[in-house]
C-alpha cells in the first residue's frame, strides 16, 4: 500500500514528463519549420553549389535515411515516456486525459513513420527476426496439415515445408519456405535458403496435388537458393530452371505470397503462380541490395542505394506490373501482430481461389504463361 504522500509524489513526476514531453514536442515543431526554409546569403540569396548527379543521389538518400533513424529513435522514445506516464498517473486525475491525448497523437506519428519508410528500411523490416513465417502462416490460416517429406531421390530438405492441408473447408497443398528462429532452428533449416532436393520436394508435392485437382498455395520469405559447392554439384540451377518450367505447366489454381524475403532464382523457383501477392513490408528481387551494391560499386555498403535502384518495394513492383496486389500488414508491420497479418491476408486469398476455381484447367495453364510472358515488355 503507498501512502498519499508517495501517490501525490508520482503525480507530480507524471505531471512533470508530461510538460517535458510537451516541450519537446514544441521543439521538434519549431525544428521542422527552420528546416523547412532554404539556406540563405548574407544577400538573402540562396547559394547553389554544383554537384555531380550520383552525389546527390547519394546526400538525398544518407539524409532521408538519416532523417528516419532519427524520426524513428524519437517515436521509441516517447512511446517509452508515454507509457511510463501511464505507469506513473492516477487514472482519476486529469493528467490521464493528457496522456490518452499524446498516446494518440504517437500512435499518428507511428502510422506515417511506417507508411513513408525508404527502401532499405523495408529491407530491414522484411528481414525482421520476429516477422511471422510460413509455418506462422500455416498455423493460422490452414487446418488439418499434414506435411510431406523428402525428394525420393536425396534427402529432405527441412527449408522448404509442403504438405496437404485445408483452406475453408476445402483440400489444397502448401508450399513456403522457413528460416527458423534462433540459431539452432536457423542452422537446422539453413536459414530458409532451399538446396534442390528442397525444391524438388515442392515440385514432388504440387504434381501430387495437379493429379488430384487441389489449389497449391505458396508463401516466399528466403533470401535465395543455397549458394553452397554440394548444392551446385546437385544441380541448383537445373532444379530451379525445372521448378519455373513445370510450375507454368500445373493444370490447377496456384496462388502466391512474398511474406518477407523474396530473393532470386531461390523464390521464383516457387513462385510461378496464377496471383502473386506481397505483404505491405516485403521485398521481391533478382539480387540482394548487398550483392547488388557488390557488383555495381564494388562496395556492400552502398546497399541502401541500391536497395533505392532496384525498386524491390511492394508498391513499385505494383507499379511494374510484376505482381497482383499489396496486402495491407497490422500497424507497425507484420512481426508486431501474427494474427492481424493472418485476417489481413485471408480474405485475400480466399478471394483470390474463388475466382480461379470458375476458370478451366487449360485456361489457368494460357493465361499463367501469358501472364509471366508479358512482363517487362515496356523495358524492350
Amino acid at each position: 500500500m503507498t501512502t498519499p504522500a508517495e501517490r501525490y509524489e508520482r503525480r507530480k513526476l507524471a505531471r512533470e514528463r508530461l510538460r517535458r514531453l510537451q516541450e519537446r514536442a514544441r521543439q521538434r515543431e519549431l525544428a521542422k519549420k527552420a528546416t523547412a526554409s532554404p539556406p540563405a546569403t548574407a544577400t538573402g540569396y540562396s547559394v547553389a553549389r554544383p554537384v555531380s548527379p550520383n552525389a546527390a543521389i547519394r546526400a538525398a538518400d544518407a539524409t532521408v535515411a538519416e532523417k528516419q533513424k532519427l524520426r524513428q529513435s524519437a517515436i521509441n522514445a516517447l512511446e517509452r515516456d508515454v507509457a511510463e506516464l501511464g505507469r506513473l498517473a492516477d487514472s482519476s486525475t486529469n493528467t490521464a486525459n493528457d496522456i490518452s491525448r499524446i498516446r494518440k497523437e504517437v500512435d499518428e506519428l507511428k502510422r506515417d513513420f511506417y507508411a513513408n519508410l525508404v527502401s532499405w528500411q523495408k529491407v530491414q523490416l522484411a528481414r525482421h527476426p520476429q516477422r511471422p513465417y510460413s509455418d506462422d502462416f500455416i498455423r493460422l490460416l490452414f487446418e488439418e496439415f499434414s506435411e510431406i517429406h523428402g525428394d525420393r531421390g536425396f534427402a529432405d530438405d527441412t527449408a522448404m515445408i509442403t504438405g496437404m492441408a485445408r483452406f475453408h473447408g476445402k483440400p489444397c497443398l502448401v508450399v513456403g519456405t522457413q528460416k527458423g528462429r534462433g540459431t539452432k532452428q536457423r542452422v537446422a533449416r539453413n536459414f530458409g535458403q532451399s538446396k534442390p532436393e528442397g525444391y524438388r520436394k515442392a515440385l514432388r508435392a504440387m504434381r501430387l496435388a495437379a493429379k488430384f485437382g487441389r489449389p497449391i498455395f505458396v508463401f516466399v520469405d528466403t533470401p535465395g537458393a543455397y549458394p553452397g559447392v554440394d548444392g551446385e554439384e546437385r544441380g541448383q540451377a537445373q532444379a530451379i530452371a525445372h521448378n519455373i518450367r513445370e510450375m507454368a505447366r500445373l493444370p490447377v489454381p496456384i496462388i502466391v505470397t512474398i511474406t518477407g524475403e523474396g530473393g532470386s532464382g531461390g523464390a521464383l523457383a516457387i513462385a510461378v503462380g496464377d496471383r502473386v501477392y506481397m505483404l505491405e513490408n516485403s521485398i521481391y528481387s533478382v539480387i540482394s541490395p548487398e550483392g547488388c551494391a557488390s557488383i555495381m560499386w564494388r562496395d556492400a555498403t552502398k546497399a541502401e542505394l541500391a536497395a533505392e535502384a532496384l525498386k524491390l518495394t511492394a508498391p513499385d513492383l505494383l507499379g511494374l506490373k510484376l505482381i497482383d496486389e499489396v496486402v495491407p500488414e497490422p500497424e507497425g508491420g507484420a512481426h508486431s501482430d501474427y494474427e492481424a497479418a493472418a485476417r489481413l491476408l485471408d480474405p485475400v486469398l480466399e478471394q483470390a481461389l474463388r475466382e480461379l476455381a470458375s476458370i478451366s484447367p487449360q485456361q489457368l495453364v494460357d493465361r499463367r504463361y501469358e501472364k509471366f510472358r508479358s512482363m517487362g515488355q515496356f523495358f524492350a
